[in-house]
């Protein structure tokens, strides 16, 4: 089973998203059933464990941020359903905090397969802390794959969902380090026609003709 996980290809930029039907926390649940909403699908090495414990409650204080994007958080890793819910029990215990979001059990390694969450460099029995950005379509938009041992940037996934998010709404780029609010980049020109309509355009912040800035 472990080779089987090892040859599985990561879904890349652009592919439809694997679907699959699998049991969460909060019952059975398709991916499929999640169309029209973005989805942050994400992996964690494994229950009770320090770093991934938080990791979930920094995600369940941001939900409704998440929530207010019409983004769905839907996290995973290959322990049992009844591990899942001793450590969601766990958590309110300890921090207060109830999980609003489902975690699938992924005993069979079904998901992760799917998904190239196994590396088996890293280990062959736990999940490296992958996650995927999934438009309201379908398709793969972003992922982002960290080691067992270091916790993610939460930020990070918000301010990149935002960023996708205003580009596919206003067909944009974004420059380094961008936050919502700020100026976005309009693409470079592609042809002469486009070139002269640049010049004669006045943006707000233009560094040359393959690099403006606009409010939106």
């Amino acid at each position: 089973m472990t080779e089987a996980v090892a040859l599985r290809p990561i879904p890349r930029i652009g592919d439809p998203a694997p679907d699959f039907e699998v049991m969460t926390t909060h019952g059975m649940k398709k991916l499929s059933d999640y169309r029209g909403y973005w989805v942050i699908l994400f992996s964690h090495p494994a229950d009770f464990t320090p770093v991934c414990t938080t990791e979930m409650v920094g995600l369940a204080q941001m939900n409704d941020e998440f929530e207010k994007r019409g983004a769905k958080l839907l996290g995973l890793s290959i322990d049992s359903i009844h591990a899942h819910i001793a450590w969601v029990e766990n958590i309110r215990q300890h921090f207060n905090i109830e999980l609003p979001f489902p975690i699938i059990a992924d005993l069979d390694m079904k998901v992760a397969s799917l998904y190239g969450m196994v590396h088996p460099g890293a280990s062959s029995t736990a999940t490296v802390r992958a996650v995927f950005f999934i438009d309201p379509d379908g398709i793969i938009q972003a992922l982002i794959y960290y080691p067992l041992t270091n916790g993610r940037n939460l930020d990070e996934i918000l301010r990149l969902l935002d960023s996708l998010q205003t580009s596919r709404a206003h067909q944009v780029a974004t420059p380094a380090n961008w936050r919502k609010g700020e100026r976005v980049i309009e693409p470079p020109p592609k042809t002469v026609t486009e070139l002269q309509k640049r010049r004669e355009t006045n943006y707000p912040e233009k560094v040359d003709f393959y690099l403006v800035k606009k409010d939106l």
